[in-house]
């Protein structure tokens, strides 16, 4: 959209250049002579600010639907991001918890006489 609204607010720079640049209201385009009257020339001026205006707001649109876009994107990564630290940190617990096991189990065979022994 943005590109679209590029385009056409250049289309309509470059129509406004056409009258600027020429002496007379004789303009030739594309090989066809146009010798606009009063009425005509004030249509397509307004024309050309319509095509000006709509390049403008699709080019607006384009960039809050683009800033729209990044902040959804910013978003769900910092969820993500959210959900990896908490699966680390319930990680960590339970390997401290079956450490923690792991050390009761020790001193509990530890603590045994062996029958082996007598």
């Amino acid at each position: 959209m943005i590109f679209l609204g590029l385009l056409l607010v250049l289309l309509a720079g470059a129509a406004v250049v056409l009258v600027a640049t020429e002496e007379s209201a004789r303009y030739i385009l594309f090989g066809y002579t146009f010798e606009p009257n009063h009425i005509e020339m004030f249509v397509a001026g307004a024309a050309t600010a319509g095509v000006l205006l709509l390049g403008i707001w699709l080019m607006m649109l384009g960039s809050r639907r683009s800033a729209q876009r990044r902040r959804r994107l910013r978003s769900v990564r910092a969820d993500a991001s959210d959900r990896v630290a908490k699966l680390e940190d319930e990680k960590r617990e339970l390997e401290r918890k079956l450490e923690r096991e792991h050390t009761t189990d020790d001193q509990l065979v530890a603590g045994r006489p062996e029958e082996t022994a007598r």
